[in-house]
């Protein structure tokens, strides 16, 4: 079964309010499947080359700042269409203007302070999946699960 990885940072502001568990939770209860997970204070070079896009805009250090603050958490979701399902599950990047019963629109009121991050495409997904683990951080395993979460069609 071809299934896509995808990044989820779960930003300090999310790890100061304890909603950790809860966002973890919501993804399991989609069906994606944990395929890595670590707890880590993230260096300001990393983040300069994860967010290098936003290098010349006025939040940029602030952002850096807040994201090397205290530590966040790290996850490798997997499943069918992975990318595309945790970005609609995280909402709009602004949190006041995110939909209710997202994550952004259920926690956050911030561009910044926004609980998530999550991989934007598939080729982003694959870039940032490997800054942020090794090859042998991401774990392999058959999720009992998935005969309740896919029909034998998806599964091909």
């Amino acid at each position: 079964m071809a299934m896509e990885k995808t990044l989820v940072i779960i930003k300090p502001d999310a790890l100061n309010r304890s909603i950790v568990g809860e966002i973890i939770s919501r993804f399991e209860k989609k069906g994606l499947k944990i395929a890595a997970m670590k707890m880590q204070k993230l260096h300001e070079e990393k983040l300069r080359e994860h967010y290098a896009k936003h290098r010349d805009k006025a939040f940029f250090q602030d952002l850096v700042k807040y994201m090397s603050s205290i530590p966040s958490v790290l996850v490798v979701l997997e499943g069918k269409e992975a990318v595309e399902v945790v970005r609609k599950m995280t909402g709009h990047t602004v949190g006041r203007k995110a939909e209710p019963g997202t994550i952004r629109g259920d926690y956050s009121m911030s561009v910044q302070l926004n609980i998530v991050h999550a991989s934007d495409s598939v080729e982003e997904a694959k870039k940032e999946v490997a800054r942020f683990f090794s090859e042998g951080e991401i774990q392999h395993y058959s999720k009992l699960d998935f005969d309740w979460v896919y029909s034998n069609d998806e599964k091909k």
